[in-house]
């Protein structure tokens, strides 16, 4: 870039973490090397770069947590922990040439469409600027940690931070310390720091539902089967995968398989938790599926633990050395870990995007997120989003629906060059239709029930998932239909991309 001139691509994409550089490998597959991925953080990889507490790891599967043309390969790796995950995405990065693409270190914070030119300008907080023919906004729903708003935090005179803001420094060497969360993040951190500490205080109002995680690592007999049999990684990503679908998905719609789950889970509870008060404490009081399902081993014992104290009790106010609960009681802590998820339902918060016409995308979404096919909005042209609203898939491998969303992105961007005059905006009608096939089948879904989770927005409104098997999101994704789109064109002239 000269001076202040904005340098300018085919297109921008958003964020460098599973989805962001499945874009980039797509976009090159098809032909399209003018593009950028900026990301603010100092290296690719987006939460698992971010997410660095003892225990960080996927309760998914390696052979199912990567792309389907990348394939984990691992042989002695089940479960992978957070630096594995980070190495896999760096090794794709580096097969697939993205690195020259990459600009690390830029945080966009404002993104607005020209109606005369049909492009989309971005502004980055050190007053860098980009232009694109198409956007790609590539964040996630887990990247802005949700703190909670508690009275008095702010006097705390100990040390407090966010799972996701996790400072490798800290030292919590016979500490007095507080998790407030009972989610994926706290049933590993929990374990991660429980010997370490001097008292131990976990914080959540509700319960969750955990099922035994299976060791990391593979057994000697079928590691050494993997070793040999090259196509019996394709079959274990097969069985995964259909598992899930046949199994987990049928669960969360209300069928008699979420009893024999629920089952599961009660004994794994009575197994580990033995006494009769702390698993009153661990026992939900909704149906499963409503929040995240759980997968830890190690989780119950830590919190059996003589100098753990599970309190159920809600927190009322912080003090500068203690958290005071509703029975009156306080508990001094000297450290306070927020293991409390992120804002998954508020999408592109961290940028101010503004469509045709002056329509901001966060007025647009006042009632509520949603986006066609889970990646564009009408009045937004050549605008795309991965892994945005109703694309999470609450049972099975988002990878598998950020692949999908990539490669039909990619064929878009090929549309739009080809055609040179305009920009594809998705028809208002299709955008009706889609909303009406979401809301139909989340009726029948059991995130809709009594409980809070991430997965619904202030509203109560389910946002994140996709409430059908993952097959058929796939199958609507595969091929981009030009008659879903009307054609903007421009009413200026615009310098061509390089």
């Amino acid at each position: 870039m000269q001076g202040n001139r904005p340098s300018r691509h085919t297109v921008i994409v958003v964020g460098a973490g599973f989805a962001g550089l499945a874009v980039g490998i797509q976009l090159k597959r098809r032909g399209i090397d003018s593009f950028l991925i900026l990301d603010k953080g100092d290296d690719l990889g987006g939460t698992w770069r971010d997410n660095v507490y003892p225990g960080a790891s996927c309760d998914i599967p390696s052979h199912l947590y990567s792309y389907s043309f990348a394939p984990y390969r691992d042989a002695s790796v089940r479960y992978p922990a957070q630096p594995q995950i980070l190495d896999y995405l760096r090794s794709c990065a580096d097969r697939y040439g993205l690195r020259p693409h990459m600009r690390t270190g830029v945080e966009i914070e404002s993104a607005s469409y020209d109606d005369g030119t049909c492009t989309w300008s971005f502004s980055a907080t050190d007053g860098t600027r980009f232009e694109a023919d198409a956007a790609v906004f590539a964040l996630g729903q887990l990247h802005l940690p949700n703190v909670p708003a508690i009275p008095g935090q702010d006097d705390f005179a100990g040390t407090s931070f966010h799972s996701a803001k996790w400072d490798p420094r800290v030292d919590l060497t016979g500490q007095r310390v507080a998790v407030i969360g009972n989610g994926s993040s706290a049933a590993q951190i929990v374990p991660g720091i429980v010997d370490e500490v001097a008292e131990l205080h976990v914080f959540h109002r509700s319960a969750a539902y955990v099922m035994p995680k299976p060791s990391p690592e593979f057994r000697p007999s079928l590691r050494s089967a993997l070793r040999v049999l090259p196509g019996l990684h394709q079959a274990y990503r097969s069985m995964l995968f259909w598992r899930s679908e046949l199994v987990l998905f049928s669960a969360l719609r209300r069928h008699r398989i979420a009893g024999v789950l629920a089952a599961a889970t009660r004994k794994h509870l009575h197994d580990q938790v033995s006494d009769p008060i702390l698993r009153e404490k661990l026992t939900p009081d909704y149906p499963i599926g409503c929040k995240r399902l759980l997968l830890a081993s190690d989780y119950y014992p830590a919190l059996s633990k003589p100098h753990v104290d599970v309190v159920r009790d809600a927190i009322t106010r912080i003090t500068a050395d203690g958290i005071h609960t509703a029975d009156g009681r306080e508990r001094r802590v000297d450290t306070i870990i927020y293991a409390t998820g992120f804002r998954s339902t508020e999408f592109l918060a961290s940028v101010e995007v503004t469509g045709a016409d002056g329509v901001r995308l966060r007025d647009r979404w006042k009632q509520g997120a949603y986006a066609y096919l889970g990646m564009m909005v009408d009045g937004f042209p050549n605008m795309f989003l991965m892994y945005g609203p109703h694309t999470n898939l609450g049972h099975n491998s988002v990878v598998l629906a950020l692949e999908s969303q990539a490669d039909y992105i990619a064929q878009s961007v090929v549309a739009s060059r080809d055609q040179r005059a305009g920009a594809w905006d998705v028809r208002p009608e299709r955008m009706a239709e889609w909303r009406r096939l979401v809301d139909s089948a989340l009726d029948g879904m059991v995130w809709g029930d009594r409980c809070t989770s991430w997965f619904k927005d202030a509203s109560g409104r389910v946002s994140t998932n996709w409430p059908y098997r993952t097959p058929r999101y796939q199958r609507m994704v595969r091929r981009r239909n030009p008659d879903d789109f009307r054609l903007r064109h421009a009413r200026r002239t615009v310098e061509p991309a390089t």
